[in-house]
């Protein structure tokens, strides 16, 4: 296998250089399962594991590899898994919080070049969704491109993609339908040899049909939506590298109707733009656009520029993003004081006195 095809370039390569061995090898994760991984090699794929040192150093799930990440490896023997033994400094990085109540981050896939944020055209269309993609895209370091699927089963793609440009300024956008093939000769230009591209989109969006499309082959399962609510079922349940025929890699996701930010700061400014402008020209620097006097971004909504249920979304991840980081902080704290009782417990059992 040509390890370039799938984005070995001059800087991973560099980075495994520090690990001269000619013991050891540099791998790609394709597939991520319970305490296994399926990695591309220059000899084909295989399985894989951590080594017994990464999983005692480990300390949280980004510490584990996940999709997309290169990978040092011990061989092993013929019949024995691969050992991984080191995570190569990820380029970019997809995360978002567990589901659930724990502050967590969950790794979706790492070291992408290009994510697709796939919505379909019918009646799951969702500006505010697209928004909240948008900003934990833009926070990965990936580039966003947006694909509008089930071309053919709306009346009014043209307005609908006005609709997206609008809170997507300057990203790529196109409709495609899987019936017709109509709009996906526009998506080739960001498959080339070399790039990785991940799907992301909510059930039932078409991320399987769009890569089984793409790759040329029925790889992924497709199923129906359900009649009467266009909401679709998960059909992919992990991640998983899609090779595709021209060289280059596609990552298909899980369906997330759920999407939770994690550490997206930088992800929300520039995802709304448009609003961080706008609020320079506000009278008070700490404005919270609600009823100040010489609010720039009411005045907005006012004259029409600006709509307010944009406004409303940016408020709603701002403080989702509040949340986070105030819930994150205690965690830091309780993982802090859990390290140093650790140590301390290490040092009683090994100076404790000999009788």
């Amino acid at each position: 296998m040509d390890l370039k095809q799938i984005g070995l370039n001059d800087h991973f390569s560099s980075l495994a250089s520090e690990y001269g061995s000619t013991e050891v090898e540099i791998g790609r994760v394709c597939t991520e399962y319970k305490g296994l991984y399926r990695i591309f090699t220059e000899n084909g794929e295989r399985f894989a594991e951590i080594s017994g040192k990464m999983r005692y150093q480990s300390q949280e799930r980004r510490d584990y590899p996940a999709v997309g990440d290169w990978v040092i490896f011990e061989t092993g023997g013929e019949e024995s898994n691969a050992i991984i033994q080191h995570i190569l400094p990820r380029r970019s990085k997809f995360s978002r919080k567990t589901a659930g109540e724990t502050t967590e981050e969950q790794i979706i896939a790492t070291n992408i070049d290009t994510v697709f944020l796939v919505n379909a055209l019918n009646l799951d269309f969702n500006l505010r969704r697209i928004e909240r993609y948008l900003v934990l895209t833009w926070e990965s370091g990936a580039k966003p491109v947006i694909v509008l699927t089930k071309k053919d089963l709306c009346e009014e793609v043209e307005s609908r993609i006005k609709e997206v440009e609008s809170v997507a300024m300057g990203v790529p956008v196109y409709a495609v339908s899987s019936i017709t093939n109509e709009g996906f000769g526009d998506l080739t230009q960001h498959l080339t040899t070399g790039q990785t591209v991940a799907l992301l989109g909510s059930s039932g969006a078409g991320k399987s049909t769009l890569a089984n499309r793409l790759s040329g082959k029925q790889s992924l399962a497709v199923q129906e939506v359900r009649h009467g609510d266009d909401k679709g079922r998960h059909t992919t349940t992990h991640r998983e590298m899609v090779l595709l025929p021209g060289g280059g890699i596609l990552i298909d996701t899980p369906g997330m109707r759920e999407l939770q930010l994690w550490d997206s700061n930088e992800g929300i400014v520039a995802g709304f733009d448009d609003i961080e402008a706008i609020s320079e020209e506000c009278r008070f620097r700490d404005c919270s656009h609600g009823s100040e006097p010489g609010c720039a971004v009411l005045a907005a909504i006012e004259n029409g520029s600006l709509s307010p249920e944009r406004l409303s979304n940016y408020k709603k991840l701002q403080k989702e993003q509040a949340y986070f980081e105030r819930k994150a902080d205690k965690r830091a704290q309780l993982q802090e004081k859990q390290k140093w009782k650790k140590i301390a417990g290490d040092r009683t059992r090994f100076h404790r006195p000999k009788h």
